[in-house]
């Protein structure tokens, strides 16, 4: 990993000196990179530890419920196909914000980049919780981890990957690389072995999928809810677009990304349950605390510790991903002036977004002291699906508005009508069938941005001793502004 941060900073050097190096993020993110981002996002604990969700609601109906898995997958990708027209049109950093702003206007880029500051770094805090969780377990056995323990390896964590983050694009790349090969090659043995266990038991086995549909068939808010947690296991395929500025050659990798890593995932997901439901029953399914532990027990138990270190790989995947955008959504609102200037100025030596990520990385920590405090974002849930809700209206009104903006990737236009359809639906229903105060809370507080935006956006209030402090953040952590001169201007 030295060996290539020195690379990366003699490349920066010899642009420098030949008067070529401009103040900006480098494209250093190519195609592997990008599928291997895409992976680690959206595989994270979850199909490890709790795949139950949508059996669950399914009725146990093995059938339905495979089938819920493929349809959510196809939603994902078409989400994804939506946000690859975006991604190639406008290869900026900020994702979904990027696109709300030239879209809809600054406002609801505001009210996105608002909320996003405090439900993403919660989220990252809660893997990171979690990551502490399965890497101590093994060590105290069926005692209890002293939550400091957990904490303190939480902080250890986040704080790592956000140096790392903020020091290297290559070497962060070659990180999730690493880490999204592992936790695939153990998705791989789940898989491989239910299809070996399939054909070699071929009665015993067959028998469970000999008639998937013939159990009780669930109604259609059943089948609603069991969509929404299949919807809820590909999360992540949207964190493509946050790095769209980086990536090496966006016209042509970005839907090529996309169409390799969702339906490899989709794949994956399938085989993985058909693994499960090969060896247990969906009784037991549903009821095991953590399926492919259980599974593992059965299946291969004498290394059956292999599966808590790969929950704990696979988070550790999401969680380097997630630092990885949520660092260029921070520098891409700073660019727009919805955030303080220091957090989009650039590291001199490095060419990356070091206070962007101090920024995220710092909030992020501050919800695992107090980790009670994750526990209230819960509620902004319905949040993620308004923003995708907006991103996919965006691209009909760019369509319309800017028909003559260059678009080397289009998608069929049905289909971003059909995703903003599908978001609102997910956002309504949940608050439909389980009112509680609590989202009424999430909805103030978004409407809450207004109170910072009308002044300080709106009306560029602004403070001058703000500036002071900046100018010596600046020298401290060696940032300029991006396109700016390296030197900066407060030497």
């Amino acid at each position: 990993m030295k060996k290539m941060r020195k690379e990366e900073n003699n490349d920066l050097k010899d642009e420098q000196r030949k008067g070529k190096a401009k103040m900006q993020l480098k494209r250093n993110i190519g195609y592997f990179d990008g599928v291997s981002f895409i992976i680690g996002s959206i595989v994270g604990a979850g199909i490890f530890v709790s795949p139950t969700g949508v059996l669950k609601h399914s009725l146990l109906n093995v059938g339905v419920a495979l089938t819920i898995w493929t349809a959510s997958g196809l939603v994902s990708l078409m989400g994804a196909l939506c946000y690859a027209e975006l991604g190639t049109a406008l290869p900026f950093s900020g994702g979904e914000y990027s696109h709300i702003k030239r879209g809809l206007g600054s406002l609801p880029a505001f009210v996105f980049i608002w909320t996003s500051t405090f439900t993403k770094p919660a989220s990252n805090a809660a893997r990171a919780l979690l990551f502490a969780e399965y890497a101590t377990q093994p060590f105290y056995g069926i005692c209890p981890v002293p939550d400091v323990l957990k904490k303190c390896l939480a902080l250890a964590v986040l704080w790592s990957l956000g140096i790392l983050n903020g020091l290297s694009v290559k070497m962060s790349a070659w990180v999730q690389t690493v880490f999204t090969l592992l936790k695939m090659m153990a998705l791989s043995v789940i898989a491989v072995g239910g299809i070996v266990l399939l054909v070699t038991r071929q009665k015993e086995s067959l028998a469970r999928f000999e008639d998937m549909f013939g159990s009780e068939i669930p109604n259609a808010s059943q089948v609603a809810e069991a969509f929404f947690q299949g919807l809820y296991a590909y999360g992540g395929w949207w964190s493509l677009n946050y790095m769209a500025e980086e990536m090496k050659r966006p016209s042509r990798n970005i839907p090529l990304t996309v169409m390799t890593a969702v339906p490899a995932v989709i794949v994956f997901y399938l085989l993985v349950n058909i693994s499960y439901l090969t060896v247990l029953t969906p009784k037991e399914i549903v009821s095991s605390v953590a399926v492919a532990v259980t599974w593992a027990d059965r299946v291969i138990p004498s290394v059956s510790w292999i599966i808590p270190l790969s929950v704990a790989v696979s988070i550790f995947g999401a969680l380097n991903c997630s630092m990885f955008t949520l660092g260029r959504l921070s520098y891409a609102g700073s660019q727009s002036g919805h955030l303080p200037l220091l957090i989009s100025m650039l590291n001199v030596h490095s060419y990356t977004p070091a206070p962007a990520m101090i920024f995220s990385t710092t909030i992020a920590s501050i919800f695992i002291i107090p980790s009670d405090l994750i526990m209230l974002t819960n509620y902004f849930g319905f949040s993620a699906w308004l923003m995708t809700g907006l991103t996919c209206a965006s691209l009909i009104v760019l369509r319309y508005r800017e028909p003559h903006l260059h678009r080397p990737y289009k998608v069929f236009l049905p289909v971003p009508f059909m995703m903003v359809a599908m978001s609102f639906f997910l956002v309504l229903a949940p608050i439909v069938w389980s009112p509680n105060m609590q989202y009424v809370y999430a909805f103030l507080f978004m409407l809450g941005s207004l109170i910072i935006y009308l002044p300080f956006i709106h009306f560029k209030l602004h403070f001058a001793f703000l500036d002071k402090i900046t100018c010596h953040l600046q020298l401290l952590l060696e940032v300029c502004p991006a396109d700016g001169p390296a030197e900066g201007k407060c030497e």
